[in-house]
């Protein structure tokens, strides 16, 4: 909004051509966010109490776990009300990527805060079933995956798909991109809903992968910088900028109550869309395959659930102790504290590692 009024203004009063910069509206984006989480938090971390909207733990798990029970979850809210908030002061309203994300997280948002209330309502930790939410997030991804068939990103590399590390290679994934996209987007979806085990540990690493990824955009929507680094120019994706930005900010906010020992959870209201928002940042800006070296942390979480799911069914026997991965860890004995810090450190390093391709082309 304040583009739209402010910069239109700068005719007259010239310091208003400020908001013409992406990377200023970047940083009002981030402390906006920020403070906001920060200022409602206390207040809707109490309510969610009064409405008894505690975390139900599982039996299964590791014993100190149970410490966690009655603990307020459902705080994605505080999330998602920072980052819309934020992107709607902030950010160009005309940018189709910019409706796109906001689009997904009202969408996934939506989704998780059903299932959390199931969750609270039934005194279990099952919620909606697998099946149903799958269902959601893929109809969502499907219609994502067919807008941008029908008007690409960069209609010179509609169906091509970028090989980190390796100069000008492209993989053609032709009729098949559209599922692809699907694939992409649920599984980022999922794949942070399932690292959301441990205090600060999901958050810590959303805003790690929400920075790298908000300078890609960055790099993506500058002409000179796109064709200096050998990546696929995306008209407008600065602007992601922005609105990652947002989520860095309200990412850090979060942590503020998150950080061990957590005074509320993100639940799968928040860990659902902050997924999809990553998942289809990478897709609009065509740096699809890079999100598995960037979001390694992420898709090691998933692969460790479905191998152990796979091979139990095959032999009854585990091939780790408990899955997902940091339950592992923790099950061998490491606090809770050291391994979401411990992944915090892979996080970093993988994000060094994907700015690393960018001059290994």
């Amino acid at each position: 909004m304040f583009y739209h009024v402010f910069y239109g203004l700068s005719q007259f009063f010239s310091p208003f051509n400020v908001f013409q910069y992406i990377t200023f509206r970047a940083g009002g984006a981030m402390l906006t966010s920020l403070l906001l989480c920060l200022i409602l938090g206390p207040a809707i971390i109490k309510k969610l109490k009064n409405l008894r909207a505690g975390q139900t733990v599982r039996t299964d798990g590791p014993s100190s776990h149970q410490a966690k029970n009655g603990t307020p979850t459902m705080g994605g809210v505080i999330i998602l009300i920072a980052i819309l908030a934020s992107v709607f002061l902030w950010a160009r309203l005309d940018n189709r990527f910019i409706l796109w994300l906001s689009g997904g997280a009202l969408w996934l948002g939506a989704l998780g805060f059903i299932d959390d209330f199931l969750k609270i309502t039934q005194k279990n930790s099952k919620g909606l079933s697998a099946g149903t939410k799958l269902f959601w997030q893929t109809v969502f991804a499907a219609m994502a995956a067919g807008y941008l068939t029908l008007f690409p990103s960069n209609p010179e590399y509609s169906s091509l798909v970028n090989v980190p590390f390796l100069k000008n290679f492209f993989i053609n994934f032709s009729f098949v991109y559209v599922s692809f996209i699907t694939v992409i987007i649920v599984g980022s979806s999922n794949a942070v809903n399932l690292t959301d085990g441990l205090d600060g540990l999901a958050i810590g690493n959303i805003v790690i992968v929400a920075i790298t990824l908000a300078l890609f955009a960055y790099f993506a929507g500058h002409v000179q910088i796109a064709g200096y680094l050998k990546i696929v120019p995306v008209a407008g994706s600065g602007e992601i900028t922005v609105f990652l930005f947002a989520v860095v900010g309200a990412g850090l906010g979060f942590l503020w109550y998150n950080a061990h020992p957590a005074e509320v959870f993100m639940g799968d209201t928040g860990s659902l869309f902050l997924g999809g928002i990553l998942g289809m940042t990478a897709v609009f800006i065509k740096q699809e395959l890079i999100l598995v070296v960037l979001g390694g942390v992420f898709v090691a979480e998933a692969l460790s659930v479905l191998l152990q799911v796979f091979f139990y069914k095959r032999t009854k026997k585990r091939i780790f102790k408990m899955a997902p991965l940091h339950h592992h860890f923790e099950m061998l004995g490491i606090s809770e504290t050291k391994v979401t810090i411990r992944f915090w450190i892979v996080g970093i390093i993988l994000a060094i590692l994907s700015f690393a391709s960018l001059k290994l082309r």
